[in-house]
């Protein structure tokens, strides 16, 4: 199969999505539905998308969540702003947003209304709390890390920390997009749409439901990764030869035995107290140090080379950036080539890079990139012209600034206050 029939055969070919989001959540969510073959029209304010702006960690949010998507840059606290996007959402299947709890609803986009306009479309809400005592606060993945024990699990003892990359707002996201699919898929019996709501701390609760279900089992409350006991005796970052370190891990008795022959540890495989794992794991406390201070001897690329041979698991210790030239990726077709625009990349010119595509192939292929993150209002003229309107209705709603072109700047004053429904 080749690429255009890849692109032909993608199961959300023919769907419509309109979003209204921002951040990463609600941009994640379409980026699924997108990479997986839906129009995905990204509204914006006309002037743009405030994650287009963020530096620092939030430098790559936009150039990596909003690819396959279009976009329609419009002032939507105008009344002929709202006319554009129920005229869209009337013939929509989705619709996205990740704004505070009564923000689309001031504005005549909430579930109820939309529900009449269109009753088949499926309404995706991505929130930081679904419904309950919390639901009136902001949240933030960090926010939710820390009162959902992932920090607390995630640093030492006393140091609570965040996992390093947006974990819940992804993977809500994702649960956005999977509560869409099942939605869509109840929509062909019923013939009508539905309200879906995902949310951060809800998403994580359910990453660490395996340490509540530990705690339920045991009796014991789990400790932080740091200073956990691993289920295996050999399960962790080593410091070797010439200051490198690399993870390795010996999660069996076959590999144990494997393990000693390989690094001529012989006497510790004929030690009959660590014979078992679960016999190893109680001597950590003597047997880590013995092994600590033999692999120093070895260079991180003789340890991996004798861990490949054996099939033992192992790992570099990898940044993300060097992640570019990843040979697996690069072979398998993991990384697609993308060139950024210049609003979109962060540099003020366009960028040429490798973006990651989803993880999972259908028939054999990746889903591919169409398109990469679209300039603001990349998309505005021709979205318009498809719901009907004329030449002489653009340039009005241009010049009254009510709607964005990317070859141009509207005539009227733009309010910046549009970027305000960015602050949920």
């Amino acid at each position: 199969m080749n690429e255009v029939q890849a692109n032909q055969s993608l199961p959300y070919t023919g769907l419509k999505v309109i979003e209204m989001t921002h951040m990463v959540m609600g941009p994640t969510c379409g980026m699924v539905l997108a990479d997986l073959g839906a129009e995905v029209i990204k509204i914006e304010p006309i002037t743009g998308d405030s994650t287009r702006n963020l530096r620092g960690s939030g430098a790559g949010f936009f150039s990596t969540f909003n690819r396959n998507k279009k976009s329609l840059a419009v002032d939507v606290k105008d009344s002929r702003g709202i006319e554009i996007v129920h005229k869209l959402l009337a013939g929509a299947d989705v619709f996205s947003e990740n704004f505070k709890s009564g923000t689309m609803d001031k504005l005549g986009l909430g579930y109820s209304a939309l529900s009449k306009l269109n009753p088949r479309l499926v309404y995706v809400s991505h929130k930081g709390f679904l419904p309950g005592p919390y639901d009136h606060r902001t949240a933030l993945d960090e926010v939710v890390q820390m009162m959902g024990g992932l920090a607390y699990m995630t640093g030492p003892e006393g140091r609570p920390l965040r996992a390093g990359t947006s974990v819940n707002d992804i993977m809500g996201g994702m649960f956005g997009a999977i509560g869409a699919m099942a939605a869509l898929a109840q929509r062909e019996r019923t013939g009508r749409g539905q309200e879906v709501q995902s949310a951060l701390f809800e998403n994580n609760v359910f990453l660490v439901a395996q340490h509540m279900m530990q705690f339920a089992v045991t009796g014991k409350a789990a400790a932080p990764m740091p200073s956990r006991i691993s289920a295996w005796a050999v399960y962790d970052v080593f410091s070797v030869k010439n200051g490198e370190q690399i993870f390795l891990a010996v999660v069996s008795d076959t590999q144990w035995s494997l393990f000693c022959d390989a690094f001529g540890l012989q006497a510790l495989k004929t030690d009959e107290r660590i014979a078992t794992n679960n016999q190893r794991v109680q001597a950590r406390d003597w047997l880590m140090p013995q092994l600590r201070e033999h692999m120093e001897q070895f260079t991180a690329a003789e340890i991996s080379a004798v861990f490949e041979r054996c099939g033992l698991p192992y790992a570099p210790i990898t940044k993300p950036q060097e992640l570019f030239d990843d040979p697996h990726l690069l072979a398998t077709g993991g990384l697609a080539e993308v060139t950024l625009p210049a609003d979109a990349s962060g540099a003020g010119q366009p960028v040429v890079t490798k973006t990651a595509l989803l993880p999972l192939t259908l028939n054999g292929h990746r889903p591919p990139l169409r398109a990469a993150p679209p300039s603001l209002g990349q998309d505005t003229r021709s979205l318009l012209q498809q719901l009907g309107y004329t030449s002489e209705d653009l340039r009005q709603l241009f010049d009254a600034g009510v709607v964005w072109f990317q070859d141009g700047r509207p005539g009227g004053t733009s309010d910046p206050s549009a970027n305000e429904l960015a602050s949920a």
